[in-house]
């Protein structure tokens, strides 16, 4: 009994000695809302509100730049980067496609979507295939596109032309973090009245589809965020409208998407905007944010702790495997995280 006991301390202690903690820095504060961002090096690209892009280092935030590449009053929510260009897509109709120079930040717009509930939710860069998706027009057929830059001619192939989405059911703009990929699959999340999984196979090229268990059934509700470690992934969300709720508010998947089981319902602090998986965890660990709290997993999203009760923050993205940096609303954060 006394050996039993003394493991259980033993196991007790290990768990606190292990417990992550997140140390928080501001490193830019900004008249803009951010729900894009970008690592490149020390450098965090963002794209924002007020038709702003820019960047700054983490490691010296005086080294930043920030400018305007529109006269109209747009709002970034979409974000990708390559070598030597940025690609964002504002919201709301016509949605123009930019392509911004790194160097100079000058702007070119290379296409613009004018049909009439142009919305685009989420933009994602798989080696040279993006991949975007904007809400359905009244035909309530799926738009989810993809498209390359680097052949003569630009063309926009719509992957899921045959697809009918509910009516309602859309991605949120959350923070740019509704699609992912692997080696052979490129994920897209949805919510509303259906909050679903679509899976392009890229050797098959086609779409299959799969429910989920996460809260649905309103326009506020669904998934926000996902993303994969090879066949691992887990999907997060709520109702934006009530942010406090936590049922039902977050998934994983064992086998590509097909399958998902909640994880901590009614067990942790509520609406998520955005889901990071921690490098070279394998899917262990992994790091949330929403309005009202920054959260940890350290075990495949099976529980979660509060890290921070920091508000205003939608999206994060990790810098290595102890550095996060997360941005928001007038703001970007450092968070460096440790076990004490």
């Amino acid at each position: 009994m006394k050996l039993y006991q003394l493991s259980l301390y033993a196991l007790f202690l290990g768990q606190i000695l292990s417990a992550q903690n997140i140390d928080l820095e501001t490193i830019m504060e900004t008249p803009v809302s951010i729900r894009a961002i970008a690592v490149e090096g020390s450098k965090i690209w963002y794209a924002g509100t007020e038709a702003q892009i820019g960047f700054v280092d983490y490691l010296n935030p005086k080294v930043n730049n920030r400018v305007t590449i529109s006269d109209q009053k747009l709002q970034f929510r979409t974000l990708a980067t390559d070598a030597q260009y940025l690609y964002t897509i504002p919201i709301g109709s016509p949605a123009s496609f930019f392509k911004i120079d790194k160097t100079t930040l000058e702007p070119e717009i290379f296409y613009t979507d004018e049909a009439p509930n142009a919305f685009y939710d989420a933009l994602y860069l798989d080696k040279n295939e993006f991949y975007t998706f904007s809400d359905s027009e009244n035909d309530l057929k799926m738009k989810w596109f993809n498209f390359r830059l680097d052949g003569p001619d630009f063309v926009l192939n719509n992957l899921g032309k045959e697809i009918l989405l509910q009516k309602g059911e859309a991605a949120f703009a959350a923070s740019n973090s509704n699609i992912a990929a692997s080696k052979n699959y490129v994920w897209l999340a949805t919510g509303g009245p259906a909050s679903r999984i679509f899976r392009w196979d890229k050797n098959l090229k086609k779409i299959e589809q799969f429910t989920t268990p996460i809260v649905q059934g309103k326009t506020s509700q669904g998934i926000y965020s996902i993303d994969f470690y090879q066949n691992f992934g887990v999907a997060v969300g709520g109702d934006y409208t009530a942010p406090k709720e936590n049922i039902n508010t977050i998934a994983t998947t064992k086998d590509a998407g097909k399958t998902w089981s909640v994880r901590a319902s009614g067990k942790n602090a509520g609406y998520m905007t955005c889901v990071k998986i921690k490098p070279k965890s394998k899917g262990k660990e992994m790091i949330a944010v929403g309005d009202l709290h920054i959260s940890y997993s350290k075990d495949y999203g099976k529980s979660w702790k509060v890290l921070s009760q920091e508000k205003g923050l939608y999206t994060c993205a990790w810098v290595d495997d102890n550095v996060v940096v997360l941005a928001g609303k007038n703001k970007i954060m450092k968070g460096k995280i440790s076990k004490k």
